[in-house]
């Protein structure tokens, strides 16, 4: 069956730049081991196959894969899809439309739309919270590559829906040395997935600089992460002030693929009270698979 597809670079205005992305309209009939193998195939970050909605008030129910399973949610799959689909709605900026992931459903908004490109941003739709115990830092270290005092701080680990290790290091050379090693990696992140940021940037006006590894999952490392964008709102709260915040992260740039997501947070008493992510992305390929 002609099924169309469409690959979209995420969290970039640009295409070659970004979390590539592959999404699979009509997706229906399709079964879960054809969906991996597709994934697979495209061996993208994640693969997004649209289907019909549940809730007929809903624009799409979506199933996500990476390339080695299916995951209940992810951020650069949220944004691009809902700019993909909002350029083939016609919708304009400002248009709402809710998309149904494993998690639940997740409300989007488009934020700007110009020809094949597009900015959408999500209101996450489970707010994020302690995951558990993490390993001591000379094992967290040994697994990164790193050296135990280029750890800065305490490393936690917390999910919004897909937990993540957080690690945060001092300085952008000691991110630039992170090398995952394979024999390590599993003691030191349960779950898989560990997210290395810092304070320092590499562009000015950013907040914080990023690089997410999950080998498990089928991704050696991840030129932009929003499901980790989601869960380390939970951890920046209790360092924040009352209010709003717009918090602009970095991340991909050691992969030369440089993506930038928005984090938007409400804080009271230390608490997070709601978030969003939000992001840009670009239509790159179209056409149609057999499957």
């Amino acid at each position: 069956m002609h099924r169309p597809f469409a690959t979209l670079d995420v969290f970039t205005d640009r295409r070659f730049a970004g979390n590539p992305l592959a999404v699979v309209r009509e997706a229906e009939g399709l079964e879960a081991d054809a969906m991996q193998a597709i994934a697979r195939e495209f061996n993208h970050p994640e693969t997004v196959f649209v289907f019909a909605p549940a809730d007929a008030g809903h624009r799409a129910r979506l199933r996500i894969f990476t390339p080695a399973r299916e995951l209940p949610f992810a951020g650069h799959p949220t944004v691009g899809t809902a700019v993909l689909l909002a350029l083939f709605d016609g919708a304009a900026a400002g248009g709402e439309l809710v998309l149904e992931e494993g998690i639940g459903a997740v409300r989007c908004t488009l934020e700007w739309v110009n020809g094949a490109r597009g900015g959408a941003r999500f209101a996450i739709p489970q707010l994020p919270a302690q995951a558990g115990p993490v390993a001591d830092r000379a094992t967290v270290a040994a697994a990164l590559s790193l050296d135990p005092r280029d750890i800065e701080g305490a490393v936690a680990r917390w999910s919004a829906g897909i937990p993540f290790t957080f690690v945060p290091v001092a300085r952008l050379a000691a991110m630039a040395h992170c090398r995952p090693d394979p024999a390590k990696f599993d003691a030191a992140f349960p779950g898989g997935a560990a997210y290395v940021f810092c304070n320092e940037t590499a562009e000015p006006g950013h907040h914080f600089h990023a690089r997410m590894f999950a080998p498990g999952m089928g991704i050696a490392e991840d030129p932009a992460t929003g499901s980790a964008a989601a869960a380390f709102a939970g951890l920046l709260a209790s360092r924040l002030p009352d209010g709003s915040h717009a918090i602009t992260i970095e991340q991909g740039y050691e992969m030369g693929r440089p993506s930038l997501l928005r984090l938007a947070a409400e804080v009271s008493a230390g608490q997070l009270l709601s978030a969003a992510i939000g992001g840009d992305a670009v239509v790159v390929t179209q056409g149609t698979i057999e499957a």
